[in-house]
């Protein structure tokens, strides 16, 4: 694909995906994540070029009127959305597959300073929440979310849902690109099952209870049921 079809599809990405979009105007002031892609483009061109020093002194100038910091060696393929922006680093060796969402404060770095591939892979389709931080050579499989700020460091299973620090898998069916509000609280539902816990331990204590393993057992019954529906939903 040419440069400029390359550009093109890039300011169409924002039209289709963002709902706040009203015009082309808007395009030359209000989104950041969009110039910083079309720097990329260019810089990413003089970098398989083997002019990686003008290639990064461009992306050098990208980073201070965007505030996104984008290697020129990364591989960023078509209709790729770059929301709001601010605070996005991509790596040199990340890939970023066709029609992925990425919202501020977004990371993909690396974990190794040995050369090779050392940053992740991000598969078609993928919507990666604000904050979020993708760390190490892994797979973010393809229609997958990650829910803001979580914290990826094992790869991610297709069409799947991550929350929390490390970030926890939740296996899914559906894809819906925007819906990365709609994520499970794990980390509520396991601080009540403990409160549960020590509640009925409490009260064993102080009535002797003796029914106490069997109320126990009712409550990570109810835990492990909730865990469960979140895969097969």
């Amino acid at each position: 694909m040419g440069l400029l079809k390359e550009i093109i599809n890039d300011f169409k990405a924002v039209k289709n995906r963002d709902p706040a979009f009203k015009n082309n105007i808007e395009l030359l002031y209000a989104y950041p994540g969009v110039w910083a892609l079309v720097f990329y483009r260019i810089s990413n061109r003089l970098y398989k070029k083997n002019f990686k020093r003008l290639a990064r002194f461009i992306m050098a100038i990208n980073q201070f009127l965007t505030n996104i910091d984008i290697h020129p060696g990364a591989t960023i393929k078509k209709n790729v959305f770059i929301d709001h922006g601010i605070g996005v680093v991509i790596g040199e060796t990340a890939i970023v597959g066709n029609n992925v969402t990425i919202y501020q404060g977004v990371t993909l770095g690396g974990v190794s300073l040995n050369p090779g591939k050392r940053h992740p892979t991000i598969e078609d389709d993928v919507t990666i929440g604000a904050g979020a931080k993708i760390l190490g050579d892994i797979t973010i499989g393809k229609g997958s979310k990650i829910g803001a700020n979580s914290v990826v460091v094992k790869d991610v299973p297709p069409y799947s849902t991550v929350v929390g620090i490390p970030g926890k898998v939740i296996k899914r069916k559906d894809y819906s690109p925007l819906g990365h509000n709609k994520l499970p609280d794990i980390e509520k539902e396991l601080f009540e099952y403990l409160m549960d816990r020590i509640k009925v331990l409490e009260e064993a204590i102080i009535n002797n209870d003796k029914n106490i393993i069997e109320k126990d057992e009712e409550i990570e019954k109810k835990y492990r049921d909730y865990i469960e529906a979140l895969k097969n939903k």
